[in-house]
């Protein structure tokens, strides 16, 4: 007997807004849409290819009425594929993202950041190829 991770749970006040965001980060779509909640992935999954084989995670907003009070204990990494780290951290400056401390120190080969909703959220190296 096992279980498949098929999906991480962000609360979030603005389901629609912050789903955008994730999406143009990752390029990925809207799959599911509801009442106070927004579901985004890179394909829409389906039970017969759950059960063959792990798959990447869906993302799904849930809208919650309090807020964000402390520093996530979970949190994505994402690494750029077609560009370097700091190009990718100025794009995702430009959609709404913002540099963030949490205590990591200046000499790390990682940027923190958040999103829209001060989710943190880790730049990781590059895995474009170098010419």
């Amino acid at each position: 007997m096992t279980s498949r991770f098929t999906e991480l749970t962000v609360d979030c006040h603005d389901p629609g807004r912050l789903a955008a965001f994730w999406c143009e980060v990752l390029d990925f779509t809207v799959i599911d849409r509801g009442e106070g909640k927004v579901e985004i992935g890179s394909w829409v999954p389906t039970v017969e290819e759950v059960r063959a084989r792990q798959m990447s995670p869906t993302l799904v907003f849930i809208q919650v009425p309090e807020g964000k009070t402390v520093k996530n204990r979970l949190h994505l990494d994402v690494s750029p594929i077609d560009g370097s780290t700091e190009d990718e951290v100025t794009r995702l400056l430009g959609l709404g993202a913002t540099r963030t401390d949490v205590g990591q120190g200046s000499d790390r080969s990682w940027v923190v950041m958040a999103d829209p909703e001060g989710n943190e959220f880790c730049v990781l190296r590059t895995l474009a190829a170098h010419n």
